[in-house]
């Protein structure tokens, strides 16, 4: 099929980026261990796929597309650079998948089985600071926008960018390698691994921007590199526990929007349609997760998700076991976010005038200034405390700090609902 139109393209391409740019970027920093390079490559093989497939159609195969266009333009881009001839052979490989035999660094075996979690584990080098590594992961190989990886981590977008492009300064100062790490590497990196994995979920989980709740594609590129880890490190409980978590959170997905794509809330959710089947495998890896002493942040986070998983319905939850379990998390684990879902949980375990109180003391974390999740939380405790004007100021403010479209419509009806008129 050929000649088709701008806006058929465009719509290619725009669902390519989401679904291929992990995939096309890490095979393109296989072959030419330089990151700014590869991305450089790679967003040429998107511009140039915006007028080849207008001329000669969209490709059945959109990432091999891409891919072969990105190596290509690194292959020119090497020569030009008179880069050494041992590179050369690597660069010739434009058709090839990548296998299991595959061999890199004078000869040792790749024993990382896919190449979007080889760069995840690159990414995280030790001689980058935990923070810059996740930064640099979501925003380079999982496609997020500096925005996004910016919300992640309660900063603005300008103060990521800039954190990033340090990043990437020290990468070329120091002559930072981005060669294929085995898996001895992985223990020493598994935790800034897991956390990137995490913040890749919980943005697919409730996109922070955009007209759907969830996006599908960061959910099951999560679990994919999730799994991947499970296998490589079966013993490791930190694994255990965020596999755990990822599972009994997106067992709710489908049951979390009306067919119209109305908010449900957890107390709103129809329990019969969570994914049994999910929840079962989640639970057992709770389990074995909670076996390390002291747990993970993974496996206890998990192990909320569990007490909401099992409990029959929302009228019956345990929330003083839930309570529980964020006052150890928060000890060992101590967040604004874990601290902000503490406070939620009070106010459900001890009633809102409570749950009102621990939030008050959050109210000068400045971590928390732009999170629209706070005057979110802070505004329901209102209203079901019966202070509807200062709940209308609150919805007001979480309206002004919320970018997705799903969320907006909630907080509009929960404004409307408080309202003097409503």
């Amino acid at each position: 099929m050929t000649g088709q139109d701008t806006s058929t393209v465009s719509a290619a391409v725009a669902d390519a980026h989401r679904r291929e740019w992990a995939f096309v970027l890490a095979a393109t920093v296989r072959v030419t261990r330089d990151l700014d390079l590869a991305e450089e490559c790679v967003q040429d093989a998107f511009a140039s796929a915006l007028t080849d497939w207008r001329r000669t159609g969209v490709p059945s195969r959109p990432g091999a597309w891409l891919t072969t266009a990105a190596r290509r333009r690194a292959l020119n881009v090497l020569r030009h650079r008179q880069v050494e001839s041992r590179y050369l052979p690597l660069l010739v490989e434009d058709e090839a998948e990548p296998g299991p035999d595959d061999t890199v660094d004078g000869g040792e075996a790749a024993s990382i089985p896919d190449d979007r979690l080889r760069l995840v584990v690159t990414c995280c080098h030790p001689a980058l600071d935990r923070a810059t590594q996740v930064a640099l992961t979501l925003r380079l190989l999982c496609g997020l926008s500096t925005a996004e990886v910016g919300r992640a981590f309660l900063v603005s977008e300008a103060a990521m960018a800039a954190r990033i492009t340090r990043a990437k300064k020290k990468i070329a100062v120091a002559r930072i390698p981005y060669r294929v790490p085995s898996t001895a590497d992985l223990p020493g990196r598994v935790d800034a691994v897991l956390l990137v994995v995490h913040s890749l979920f919980t943005t697919g989980h409730t996109a922070p921007a955009g007209d759907e709740l969830v996006r599908r594609d960061l959910v099951e590129r999560s679990f994919e590199l999730c799994r991947m880890l499970r296998q490589l490190l079966p013993h490791d409980p930190s694994v255990a526990g965020l596999l755990a978590l990822l599972l009994l959170t997106d067992a709710r997905r489908d049951t979390r929007t009306t067919p119209e794509g109305r908010l449900l809330l957890l107390e709103e959710q129809d329990r019969m349609r969570w994914d049994r089947a999910a929840i079962a495998e989640g639970v057992i890896l709770v389990r074995e997760a909670l076996g390390a002493r002291p747990p993970s942040r993974y496996a206890l986070q998990a192990a909320i998700a569990a007490v909401h998983a099992e409990s029959p319905s929302w009228q019956e939850t345990d929330w003083r076991e839930v309570l529980a379990l964020y006052d150890v998390l928060v000890e060992l684990w101590p967040s604004p976010v874990v601290a902000l879902n503490r406070a939620v949980a009070v106010g459900f375990a001890l009633g809102p005038a409570a749950g009102l109180a621990a939030l008050h003391a959050l109210s000068g974390e400045p971590q928390l200034a732009g999170y629209g999740y706070l005057p979110a939380a802070r505004a329901d405790l209102l209203r079901r405390l019966g202070r509807k004007r200062e709940a209308h100021l609150a919805y007001t403010e979480a309206l002004l700090l919320t970018d997705n479209t799903v969320e907006r419509a909630f907080l509009e009806n929960r404004l409307h609902m408080v309202s003097e008129d409503g």
